[in-house]
Parts: C-alpha cells; sequence; structure tokens
C-alpha cells in the first residue's frame, strides 16, 4: 500500500514541479510517521523514502533505536527544553525552534554529543493562538541571530503550518509570508535555504510558493490511528 500511495503522491509531486518550473531534486518529502509502527516504517524505507518526522520527543527516540539505515529523522512537533535530550542523537533537522532558551539548551546538547544541529525556526504564519512558533519580527531575527551565533547550531530554514482550511487564499499568504520572511533575513546576511512547508492537504499550494521540504503523512500512510 505504501508503495502505490508513494507513486500516486510522486506523480502528483512531477506534476506540479513541471507547472510551476520547480526542480524535483530540490524539494525533500518527509514521510510523517508519528503513531506509525516500526514495521510500517521499515515498510516505507523499503518503498524508497529517505526523510522521515516525528512530533514526540520519546517517540523519536525509541523509534531511531529500532530501526537504522540510509535515512534521516526529522523532529517536526513542539518540543520542550527538557525533552531535547531525547532528540539530539538522531534527529538529522529539528523543524520547530521557536524561543531562544529552547535554541540555547538544543546548542548545549549538541555539544554534548560533538555534533552541529540543524535547525529551523518555527514561524505562527497564522498568528492563530492555538499555533506554537514565533510571531513578530523582532523576535524572529533576535533568535536567529542567537542561532548563527552558536557554535553547535545550524540555521538552515523557516518551517509553519497554514491553518487547516478550504480558503487557499489564507493558505498561500501564510506560505507567501515565510518565503517573504527567509528573503528578508537573507537580505540581512543570513543564509537561509530550507522552507519547510506543505502537508497532505496543502502541499501543492507550498510547492508553489517555494517549499523546499513537505511534511506528509495521510497520502502515504492513509489515515492515522490517534493515540
Amino acid at each position: 500500500m505504501i508503495a502505490e500511495n508513494l507513486n500516486r503522491l510522486n506523480e502528483k509531486i512531477e506534476e506540479i514541479c513541471l507547472k510551476t518550473g520547480r526542480i524535483r531534486s530540490d524539494l525533500r518529502l518527509i514521510a510523517v510517521s508519528k503513531t506509525q509502527p516500526v514495521e510500517i516504517i521499515k515498510e516505507a524505507v523499503d518503498a524508497g523514502l529517505k526523510d522521515f518526522g516525528e512530533n514526540k520527543a520519546q517517540e523519536l527516540r525509541d523509534k531511531s533505536e529500532s530501526i537504522t539505515g540510509n535515512f534521516n529523522w526529522h523532529f517536526i512537533g513542539h518540543l520542550q527544553s527538557n525533552k531535547v535530550k531525547y532528540v539530539i542523537k538522531s534527529a538529522e533537522f529539528i523543524h520547530s525552534v521557536d524561543s531562544i532558551k529552547l535554541a540555547d539548551e538544543i546548542n548545549k546538547k549538541a555539544e554534548s554529543v560533538s555534533k552541529i544541529q540543524n535547525v529551523l525556526l518555527e514561524i505562527n504564519t497564522s498568528l492563530e493562538g492555538s499555533k506554537f512558533g514565533l510571531r513578530n519580527e523582532k523576535e524572529i531575527f533576535e533568535t536567529a541571530q542567537f542561532c548563527s551565533q552558536s557554535m553547535n547550531l545550524n540555521l538552515v530554514g523557516l518551517m509553519t503550518m497554514a491553518p487547516y482550511t478550504d480558503d487557499k487564499k489564507i493558505i498561500r499568504d501564510c506560505f507567501i509570508n515565510l518565503r517573504k520572511l527567509k528573503e528578508k533575513l537573507n537580505n540581512s546576511g543570513f543564509a537561509i535555504n530550507e522552507l519547510s512547508m506543505g502537508m497532505t492537504n496543502d502541499y501543492d499550494i507550498a510547492i508553489e510558493e517555494g517549499s523546499t521540504m513537505i511534511r506528509i503523512g495521510t497520502a502515504i500512510f492513509g489515515e492515522r490511528n490517534y493515540k
């Protein structure tokens, strides 16, 4: 089932890239494997997936100890400072840096394991109270500056989640805002390449607006069994 779903998804991604002039190899497909059992993730690895996203720290730790191979783990959920220790060894990318306090803890834990940790700033582009993420520009620039000056952090990108809505303009505006923020940061001397945006319901719009990382769960694994 996963191989079939992946083939269908890749065909759609190729179509969007062709339509928008994007290069497929510039786009990283992250399979959101949260709540999926180890056996299913192994099946996904066998199907050719190279990147997996988890949103619970202990779950990532446990899965990374159970599955090995030529693929990357991404931590994509809200991360509390006291749980950084669970993800620091296995996460190639942490997408959800939303404070200097968290960035500082990641830097310290990365130093303790002699690692340069790739991080993305989580930006609340929809300004929804229910979502985590940095909001105001001053806060964003200060956190970006802190990451850039931290010896064991590599600030590679920005991440956002659009609202769950049928209004495509609202979704598109969130992605446009993230892209413009990236441009603004880079014009100020940062070197940010990655835009982590787009999920099963809106990845087409995200690709059109410049996403380099799409986070897809349902279109690959089917509907989740929530725990």
